[in-house]
């Protein structure tokens, strides 16, 4: 094993990837999605070529991969696939200084939400790619599944939307971030609200119940 290779995650006899490597992307517009990609995540390219690019922003020799392909069409926009990819931050500052540089350069976030275990920030790239930048309120695993227990979620999994002006200036204020980062709760009726707009317009959701986890 070459140093610094992850190391195998096997716990009896199963045996698990070390880590996710890599997010590839597909479009007819190559040079407008590496221009987003570098400018978000603030990513270098690694290689490129007519076909791909590699870009990342750590360690890793790609964490984004953008390929160009002849024939691609638009995909519809409640098509079944991926829903969103995530990036945490290591700092609520991070995400916050993030999210003032990119509204300086025009882009900015089209749901801004207190999810419960993460405080999320929600971007379109160039073709329409979900793109969540994030941080974990919680210190660890087991805490973030401590508050599952005893939280909501299983009446509101979605969480609750919050004014990322307002909350940056608050925080930045002093005041206490376990208070200003505590989701709150709120009434069933209440949990559709929180939802973002889809470009093809309002989600459709019969009852607060078609929010359950166990529909989704």
């Amino acid at each position: 094993m070459s140093k610094g290779e992850p190391q195998s995650s096997q716990e009896g006899d199963k045996v698990r990837p070390a880590k996710l490597a890599h997010i590839v992307f597909r479009t007819n517009r190559p040079q407008e999605l590496i221009a987003w990609y570098r400018n978000v995540l603030q990513a270098e390219v690694a290689l490129a070529n007519d076909m791909v690019s590699f870009l990342t922003y750590d360690d890793e020799h790609h964490r984004i991969a953008i390929a160009m392909l002849p024939g691609l069409v638009e995909r519809p926009a409640m098509a079944v696939g991926v829903e969103h990819v995530a990036f945490t931050y290591g700092s609520a500052e991070d995400l916050f200084q993030t999210y003032g540089r990119l509204k300086a350069d025009g882009i900015e976030p089209y749901w801004t939400v207190n999810h419960g275990p993460t405080l999320s920030f929600y971007y379109r790239d160039p073709d329409l790619n979900q793109i969540e930048l994030q941080i974990d309120l919680h210190g660890d695993a087991a805490e973030t599944n401590e508050w599952f227990e005893h939280s909501d979620f299983s009446v509101n999994p979605i969480g609750v939307r919050i004014d990322a002006d307002d909350i940056i200036r608050r925080y930045r204020s002093g005041e206490n971030p376990e208070q200003l980062f505590a989701r709150p709760v709120i009434a069933p009726e209440e949990i559709a609200a929180q939802l973002p707009v889809p470009d093809g317009g309002p989600l459709s959701l019969k009852t607060p119940s078609d929010l359950s986890v166990g529909n989704h």
